[in-house]
């Protein structure tokens, strides 16, 4: 995590951990595999926050990839729909389709359309 350590003025977190159980040798470590070669039980917090910051920047490269694709790919155009109304053909007004005789003129359509 070299860029995010320069970014917080060099923080290390991979050596950040809380000691639970002391091992064969007592005493503050200064590093993680310190308290390891001892034996202490530790909780390693700083590989923990490691390991979600880089889960978090390999997620968001991740969706910019997909977002990029997804920008890419053309967008498919709905079929038409079936007509609903039609002109009658003596007043032009617009009626339902299945009409037999225009409401407005009363003219008889039939077949006509």
């Amino acid at each position: 995590m070299p860029p995010i350590g320069l970014l917080l003025g060099g923080v290390d977190f991979s050596n950040l951990f809380a000691v639970i159980r002391e091992g064969s040798m007592a005493g503050p470590f200064a590093t993680l595999a310190d308290a390891q070669k001892a034996g202490a039980v530790t909780i390693n917090y700083g590989l923990f926050m490691n390991t979600i910051i880089t889960f978090l920047i390999i997620a968001f490269a991740i969706f910019m990839v997909v977002k990029g694709m997804n920008s890419l790919k053309k967008e498919e155009e709905a079929p038409a729909a079936e007509p609903t109304e039609k002109d009658c053909t003596f007043c032009y007004t617009t009626i339902p389709i299945k009409a037999t005789r225009c409401p407005h003129c009363t003219s008889e359509l039939g077949s006509q359309s």
